[in-house]
């Protein structure tokens, strides 16, 4: 343990000992400095942009400069870690996502436990994945795309952005419970599936409604369905999976974390005014034209939320006997 580490440490337990009313006043003046939120992704992806609309409505709601950092590489694990070694003072921040449960089986030599070194603020909601195919696949609906893939086991393509990707696990779950046999091909990151998928050279893809949105509206790609329990009220046309294969859903969930040890008041005060955003009309709504379901809880709800989350995927991986590469 180095001596900068013992430091933050000391300090992390000595704000802790402090009296509740000092703690209170700590947090009343909070945020008195920039807060740097990462986003473990790099710019103009779908963490990102979420990332910079929270961040948005937090400095406008605040007053300080909520400053979004791209912090990319490892599946989202460098950024995460580059949080879990901050000072646990509440600026500096983490936008978490579905990756980071996944990542929990999926990577065996992390330096870091997601669960035991990060401690959950808030969650922002979900986004769902969307089933997609190129307009030249004969399949319109997902029960058809199903007796297509059974008709020809291992022969269908289907674009993913990387191993362990949330849509590589969507693809691993359905293929699962579909009992159906696809050939994989993984680029590095959506938008390299999208423009194949778009020019025929892969069949079909799972891709975040984020990303997806845009094109299954102008028609250059086919929604066969999405992987939320409900529809999208981006694209409420398209079915949900889960109409096809009963029990299906998989959502790539999206939320604020800190360094363990971060005060319990700041965390309650940035819980509370990341949930008013999500009770905003417009913050709502601009979510919502991303094909983010904005779902408001606890801290400690989100808490078990990800340990849920954690778990499901680690079966997934286990099953399929996924590994990192």
């Amino acid at each position: 343990m180095t001596i900068d580490r013992r430091r933050i440490l000391w300090l992390a337990a000595s704000v802790s000992l402090l009296p509740v009313s000092v703690r209170s006043a700590l947090a009343q003046a909070y945020p008195s400095r920039p807060v740097k939120l990462v986003s473990p992704y790099a710019a103009g992806g779908a963490t990102d942009i979420i990332a910079r609309l929270i961040g948005q409505w937090l400095t406008e709601r605040t007053g300080a400069a909520f400053v979004i950092e791209n912090r990319p590489g490892a599946g989202a694990n460098i950024g995460t870690e580059a949080v879990v070694r901050a000072a646990p003072d509440g600026y500096t921040l983490l936008l978490a996502s579905s990756a980071n449960a996944v990542n929990a089986t999926l990577y065996q030599n992390l330096k870091f436990s997601f669960l035991q070194d990060i401690v959950p603020i808030a969650s922002i909601g979900g986004v769902p994945n969307t089933l997609l195919v190129n307009p030249s696949v004969s399949a319109k609906t997902t029960a058809d795309f199903i007796a297509q893939a059974k008709a020809n086991p291992g022969k269908i393509t289907v674009g993913l952005p990387g191993i362990g990707s949330p849509q590589h696990l969507a693809a691993e779950l359905f293929k699962l419970m579909a009992g159906i046999d696809l050939q994989f091909v993984h680029y590095r990151g959506g938008g390299p599936v999208m423009n194949d998928l778009i020019a025929g050279h892969v069949q079909c893809a799972f891709a975040s409604s984020v990303a997806s949105v845009e094109h299954v509206r102008a028609g250059t790609v086919r929604g066969l369905g999405v992987t939320s329990a409900n529809r999208s009220d981006a694209v409420p046309e398209v079915p949900t999976l889960d109409e096809a294969v009963p029990g299906y859903e998989s959502t790539n969930f999206y939320g604020i974390a800190a360094p363990r040890g971060t005060p319990d008041d700041i965390i309650s005060k940035l819980n509370s005014e990341i949930n008013a955003g999500l009770d905003n009309v417009d913050v709502r709504s601009r979510l919502a034209t991303l094909g983010i379901v904005s779902r408001a809880m606890s801290s400690a709800e989100f808490g078990n939320f990800v340990a849920a989350e954690t778990e499901k995927w680690g079966k997934v991986i286990k099953t399929a006997g996924l590994k990192a590469e």
